[in-house]
């Protein structure tokens, strides 16, 4: 893992790098490895979303050559701006995507662009995640199912979304899901059984329950056996403090990256074909019954 903060400097000299569990046939593991870029950005009030765009870019700059690089939840708009969610709203060819998109052709990678507030048919806002391809082209988008009721205005003002996302990416077939989304199993399932072997997690996630933010990461990669890559915003926005600690924690349970609370950019280099040897060593899905309803 290498972190730097937005202007430079190196927190820790080494990258992770994912290991196959004891006892798998090393002769047979493909040693390709992806490198991801986790951008954990705070967005404060006086902060408008123009001029929090422009110094994320640069913080995008600082970053060396990724496979894959992954912003928070609503970062642009700021999760906790309630009363700007309309304003701040944006179609996916908004300034905030644009932007991104521009990035992802010119480093010729893949940018998860973590959230927009987006306005779709008839004005309803959804919060949607956004995968950007190294052409600058839109590989994938999910709304976010479960939206956030306790102590916020989300449920209030946004739809929630209806569908799944599972596509191919450079750390294989990678699901979307957003924040709140951790507390849902039933959604993990869902794109479990639909194949994923990483699911990207882009989150506004407090502070006040950081230790939640550390389990369900950490057990939907178990579970799953696949690759958690969670992107959490740090710093405080309307007087909530948000947790940081963006992580990447690999199918056999080890975080592999694990941030402090500040705003910085981190490096995490993985292994996707550790998902097959995870798998293949411990076969737990196999046994996995269809039918729940029969438990």
């Amino acid at each position: 893992m290498s972190a730097r903060s937005p202007h430079g400097g190196t927190a820790k000299d080494e990258v992770c790098r994912s290991e196959a569990p004891q006892g798998t046939d090393q002769t047979t593991r493909m040693t390709s490895t992806t490198r991801i870029g986790l951008v954990q950005i705070a967005s404060p009030d006086e902060e408008s979303p123009e001029a929090r765009r422009e110094r994320v870019h640069d913080m995008i700059a600082d970053l060396p050559d990724c496979d894959l690089i992954v912003l928070p939840e609503l970062w642009a708009p700021g999760y906790f701006a309630f009363d700007h969610y309309r304003d701040r709203a944006e179609l996916l060819d908004g300034p905030t995507i644009t932007g991104l998109a521009e990035i992802a052709r010119q480093r010729e990678t893949y940018v998860h662009a973590g959230s927009v507030i987006e306005e779709g048919d008839g004005g309803l806002l959804r919060n949607t995640t956004v995968l950007l391809d190294p052409a600058g082209q839109i590989a994938a988008s999910y709304s976010k199912i479960h939206v956030f009721g306790y102590q916020s205005a989300e449920a209030q003002l946004l739809e929630p979304g209806t569908s799944v996302s599972v596509t191919d990416s450079p750390v294989g077939r990678t699901a979307a899901t957003t924040c709140y989304d951790l507390r849902f199993p039933g959604l993990w399932q869902r794109i479990s059984d639909l194949g994923a072997t990483a699911a990207i997690v882009p989150a506004a996630w407090p502070h006040a329950r950081l230790r939640h933010w550390q389990l369900f990461t950490s057990v939907r990669a178990v579970e799953h056996q696949l690759f958690v890559i969670a992107c959490n915003a740090a710093g405080t926005q309307a007087g909530t403090q948000l947790g940081g600690h963006s992580r990447v924690v690999d199918p056999w349970g080890e975080v592999l990256l694990e941030l402090d609370e500040a705003e910085q950019v981190a490096v995490c280099e993985i292994t996707p074909s550790h998902v097959a040897d995870v798998r293949h060593e411990f076969p737990v899905l196999a046994d996995r019954l269809p039918n729940y309803a029969a438990l």
